[in-house]
């Protein structure tokens, strides 16, 4: 699919400002599910560990179809308000609703009945999340088509995921906990947390639409939608596919240290007490909300130090830097031990050095590596690699779900009695939560490490593509 256009015009403070704002909606999603689901899912459904893993792969299954899938009709969507805000404004509603789905706990005792229901209902949220998140990302290649641009605009992005991610990990943890406190249930817990964030996460969607212009594109008649044909597409963009196996790895370790802080947490430094929390300002807070919110603080005021290393080094060399460090702090999370609060708190808040990095810097890569497609093969496919990417995000969730779970399953982890707040796990479960807080976690980001250093585009190399695009456009609108 060949296309002309007329370059973009710089955007403003504002309307960088208020395009990352749909990045809080996205963030406060995904957060809850990275942080609380897992937790959720053994110790609120009580479903089995084992089960659980398979309804994240089952859901996953769905994922490998619907990224790409939405992605590729969303390139081929023709309205005369463009491709992708006709989206955004028809599934703001749904996508919220699909907040309070994910946090409802069938009252049932059968395993099975659990399992379909959480199955379904993964499903059902993914998809929504989907169909919101893909045509976001594809405004970006169409909003700027400026190197350095594009790492500001996902500076902005990142901003507001940082800050959601950071409002949900303090709040979602001490609103379950204070909950129970005051006589509740946990579930209710749950529910009043899917509803104030489903609520605000429509927001966004209703309103960028109207601010955020995309470039006027004059394009062919679209192509028929064929899935392999789409990942054949995918796997022949050499940048792309470097880029997305740091993003994938990097991703994976999060999402599995993410997963495994409540357990930690609770079991291992609270020694069993799922009620463990610190006095700030002379009100109770989980120590979960402290500790991730020491890691986002600092992930959030540390994105200018990330944005200047990328414009003095590149991008690549930045984000090295930045995982080398993460390598190290994750390795240190098993020097932690039992009732050491302030100890993991610190390390905690060094971790957020290195999700600052780990977020903005793959980010703004992937614009370029889409340059690069149509630069090599003529095509534009912004759609079809965004929801490539939204697949391998979303997989690299249910990777680090899966590997969690297993590993608690494997194990012998104990869901503790309805009642009980003061729950010892065995020393078999207590080790496994700890190697995969930390060690574990570790090698997957020197994984990413080893595939960012072959990373195959520098700002010299980008720039040759982004001044051979424009020739090639100055050309065809001559012509056309």
């Amino acid at each position: 699919m060949t296309a002309t256009s007329v370059p973009s015009r710089r955007l403003s403070f504002w309307q960088k400002l208020l395009y990352g704002t749909g990045d809080w909606s996205l963030s406060s999603f995904t957060t809850l599910r990275a942080l609380l689901y897992t937790i959720f899912l053994t110790d609120v459904v009580r479903l089995d560990p084992g089960l659980a893993s398979f309804s994240a792969l089952i859901g996953t299954l769905w994922d490998a179809i619907n990224d790409p899938l939405v992605g590729a009709l969303n390139d081929r969507l023709r309205t005369r308000w463009g491709r992708r805000r006709p989206v955004l404004l028809l599934f703001a509603i749904p996508f919220a609703l699909g907040f309070l789905i994910l946090w409802w706990a069938p009252p049932t005792a059968s395993q099975w009945v659990k399992m379909l229901y959480v199955t379904l209902a993964f499903i059902i949220g993914d998809t929504l999340h989907t169909l919101i998140n893909v045509p976001y990302l594809a405004l970006i290649p169409d909003i700027s088509r400026d190197y350095d641009e594009r790492t500001s605009i996902s500076g902005f992005r990142v901003l507001f995921n940082l800050l959601a991610t950071l409002v949900t990990a303090v709040t979602a943890p001490t609103v379950v906990d204070n909950a129970v406190r005051a006589g509740g249930t946990p579930q209710q817990g749950y529910l009043l947390v899917a509803a104030v964030f489903g609520g605000i996460a429509a927001l966004p969607f209703l309103v960028i639409p109207f601010v955020i212009k995309e470039t006027k594109t004059q394009l062919e008649e679209p192509k028929p939608v064929k899935i392999g044909e789409m990942w054949r597409v995918i796997w022949r963009n050499k940048p792309f596919r470097y880029v997305t196996g740091l993003y994938s790895l990097t991703w994976v370790a999060f999402d599995l240290v993410t997963r495994m802080i409540p357990f930690f947490l609770i079991y291992w430094v609270g020694r069993g007490d799922s009620l463990i929390s610190r006095p700030v300002f002379g009100e109770p807070f989980a120590l979960e909300s402290l500790v991730l919110g020491a890691i986002m603080i600092v992930a959030v005021v540390s994105i200018p130090l990330w944005t200047f290393f990328s414009g003095k080094l590149g991008k690549k060399p930045a984000y090295i830097i930045g995982m080398v460090f993460w390598v190290f702090v994750l390795a240190a999370m098993m020097t932690v031990q039992p009732d050491q609060v302030g100890y993991v708190i610190a390390l905690s808040a060094l971790a957020g050095l290195s999700v600052s990095a780990a977020s903005v810097l793959p980010e703004s890569m992937l614009p370029d590596a889409v340059d690069w497609d149509e630069y090599t093969h003529g095509e534009r496919n912004e759609g079809l690699f965004f929801g490539a990417v939204t697949f391998f995000r979303k997989l690299s969730g249910a990777v680090a779900g899966f590997l969690a779970l297993q590993a608690l399953d494997i194990f012998g982890y104990q869901a503790p009695p309805e009642g009980v707040t003061v729950f010892q796990q065995s020393d078999a479960a207590l080790g496994a939560i700890r190697w995969m807080t930390g060690p574990f976690g570790a090698l997957l980001v020197v994984a990413a490490i080893v595939v960012a250093w072959f990373y195959p585009l520098n700002r010299e190399k980008y720039a040759e593509v982004r001044a051979a695009l424009d020739a090639r456009e100055k050309v065809l609108q001559e012509v056309s």
